[in-house]
């Protein structure tokens, strides 16, 4: 991704001067929050060299680019759905709730809000939807690779309580290591109840408070 796209110069030159990008991280893991990121970039640098979807990018290369997105940006927010909230409204409804926050709490308006994947009726903010869009647009990219390095920290630190799960290095996702920690050491109260039960037998549910 070496420039601006075609869609955010498009609305540039329809009058939108500051265009947020939105993007989450942490649909399918098995523990811990979903985190959204909203990020306006300013319009007249160029694009960062290196920056795409964070999916496609190794660990130590989005913690690079982060650096340079956060020196850069005009405004950074993040939003979170919480494990609680996420079994209380679906994991769907749980990521527009993040999306909603982040958008939120930016500290200037947007003029254009361009977001991850397809239209979504219940975000109450005007938005232009971009399937595949953190491999498309600078602006959801970069609001990619931040929500995934705040969310991988999050999981590293909540690691350090938790060892048995190996959430360093697989940040709450169902690895053959999260697994058999779940059968030894049974759930915290950061795992997702109802989709680790959908994946393996687990103890009963034992909640950590330290």
């Amino acid at each position: 991704m070496p420039r601006w796209s075609s869609i955010e110069r498009e609305l540039r030159s329809e009058g939108a001067r500051l265009i947020a990008g939105v993007d989450e991280v942490g649909r399918g893991p098995l523990a811990g929050p979903v985190v959204a990121c909203a990020i306006v970039m300013p319009p007249e640098r160029r694009a960062i060299a290196g920056v795409d979807d964070s999916k496609a990018l190794k660990a130590k290369e989005r913690e690079r680019l982060a650096i340079l997105i956060r020196t850069q940006a005009i405004a950074i927010s993040l939003g979170a759905a919480s494990v609680r909230e996420i079994a209380a409204l679906n994991i769907y409804q749980a990521t527009v709730l993040a999306m909603r926050r982040a958008l939120l709490r930016l500290a200037v308006t947007p003029d254009a809000v361009l977001i991850d994947g397809k239209p979504i009726h219940t975000l109450e903010i005007a938005h232009r939807a971009v399937v595949r869009g953190d491999s498309r647009c600078y602006s959801i990219a970069c609001a990619s690779i931040i929500a995934k390095v705040t969310r991988d920290r999050l999981m590293a630190s909540l690691s350090v309580r938790y060892p048995a799960y190996n959430w360093a290095q697989n940040s709450g996702y169902g690895t053959p290591a999260h697994l058999a920690g779940l059968r030894s050491a049974g759930l915290t109260a950061h795992h997702r109840v109802g989709f680790c039960h959908d994946v393996t037998p687990v103890p009963t549910v034992r909640h950590v408070t330290r």
